[in-house]
């Protein structure tokens, strides 16, 4: 019964780490592609621009 209890934590653990791959790939592109994908645009251009303007305003 101790081999049980030894391999129940791995177990578990490869199940819901299979489950968690599924859901990433299952939420990749779709209907929401394009909206995740500006979210994305958006916070790389305000990053971009405070880097710039950080970089012109030394001393701000």
């Amino acid at each position: 019964m101790d081999y049980v209890s030894a391999l129940l934590p791995p177990v578990v653990m490869a199940a819901l780490f299979i489950g968690v791959i599924r859901v990433i790939v299952k939420t990749q592109g779709g209907a929401n592609k394009a909206k995740e994908d500006a979210a994305v645009d958006a916070a790389i251009a305000r990053a971009e621009g405070a880097r710039q303007a950080a970089t012109a305003n030394p001393d701000a």
